[in-house]
């Protein structure tokens, strides 16, 4: 049996850790989503990349261990950031406009872009923190008290905690908070099918449209987070799409193009489409800012390939963060950065011409 480079994305074996390890011992929690292969070995089923694990092992994302065959999760209840942010920051702009989101994050996760703003937290290990446990009831609790309309599972990937979002998510619901999540979708359709349901909303953060993108600059890869986005198309749950636009790696008008004629056949015109402005940071400082002009080329292609809603983000002041009826070009919402100035949507419909505007209102 092969331990390394197979499975669906290529299973990694993570490097050997202590099997007890200050800190993480009194956080363990079973994982869910793996399989049992004898001889103490085990397979995520988690994400695409489909770990092989040996005991005293962990997967790719560091915070799930193999302990005598029994996989363990590193993080459950042990958020290492809580923000009280604004929606509109995450961003999703056709949820809840001007509402707040207790959004927390763990460690963790199971890709390795070159360019994230949070790595401090995302390719940290259990061991490089020290918080206390809280359970998901609390989670719910502080997000009621601080007026939140959802809890946001957002800074690192949540999928590599699915097992705390999940019961962070059902303890919210209990006390009247929903739940969102912002993720780079690499996950495997079992656990799509189990936790998403649990969400009221989903914002995909889209590499970018080439598995060479994927694989040189995020380490992952590209099919498995199209098939995610096919998978939420028609499921109920809301979703939008961000696409953080890097100068020279996945700006050209022609991958532009045919990204958002993929959306439009197999998702179709509503899914918001966010064009973020890329600063220089981690691994990737020698790169510029997108110029503002690669943004709006970006925009003006995929509404020319008939996406409804294409907003520009990270770029203020630009009027591409409003949001426009389709139907008759009227101003639904008008922001400034992440402020709402004003909101002419009733009944989740146009104030002007009375037409549907695909969302969640109320």
């Amino acid at each position: 049996m092969a331990v390394a480079g197979t499975g669906a994305a290529g299973c990694a074996l993570a490097r050997l850790v202590p099997a007890r390890t200050a800190g993480v011992e009194q956080f363990l929690h079973e994982a869910s989503y793996y399989t049992k292969l004898g001889k103490n070995m085990i397979q995520c089923q988690l994400c695409p990349r489909g770990c092989i694990v040996t005991d005293g092992n962990r997967g790719y994302c560091r915070v799930r261990e193999n302990r005598k065959g029994t996989y363990y999760s590193l993080v459950y209840g042990r958020p290492c950031a809580t923000h009280l942010d604004p929606i509109e920051k995450k961003p999703l702009f056709h949820v809840y406009p001007g509402s707040l989101a207790y959004s927390i994050a763990t460690v963790g996760c199971n890709m390795t872009c070159k360019f994230c703003q949070n790595w401090d937290i995302s390719q940290a290990r259990p061991e490089d923190i020290s918080v206390p446990y809280r359970a998901p009831e609390n989670i719910a609790s502080a997000a009621k008290k601080s007026g939140a309309k959802t809890i946001a599972y957002t800074y690192n990937e949540p999928t590599i905690f699915s097992e705390y979002l999940s019961d962070c998510a059902r303890a919210g619901r209990e006390q009247g908070v929903e739940s969102v999540m912002v993720s780079n979708g690499f996950i495997t359709a079992e656990a799509q099918q189990t936790l998403f349901p649990l969400l009221k909303a989903i914002k995909i953060d889209f590499k970018g449209f080439s598995q060479s993108f994927y694989k040189k600059v995020c380490g992952g890869q590209l099919q498995p987070v199209l098939d995610t986005l096919k998978r939420l198309a028609g499921s109920g749950v809301w979703y939008e799409i961000v696409v953080l636009v890097i100068p020279t790696l996945n700006d050209s008008p022609d991958e532009i193009k045919r990204m958002s004629a993929w959306m439009v056949k197999e998702l179709g015109q509503d899914v918001p489409l966010h064009f973020s402005r890329f600063n220089p940071m981690y691994k990737m400082k020698n790169i510029p800012p997108t110029p503002p002009q690669t943004l709006r080329r970006a925009r003006e292609i995929a509404m020319g390939e008939g996406i409804h809603f294409v907003y520009i983000g990270n770029v203020p002041g630009a009027e591409a963060q409003n949001t426009i009826c389709p139907s008759c070009r009227a101003v639904l919402i008008e922001r400034y950065e992440y402020r709402i100035l004003n909101n002419t949507i009733v009944d989740g419909k146009c104030k002007a011409c009375g037409k549907p505007v695909p969302g969640v209102w109320t």
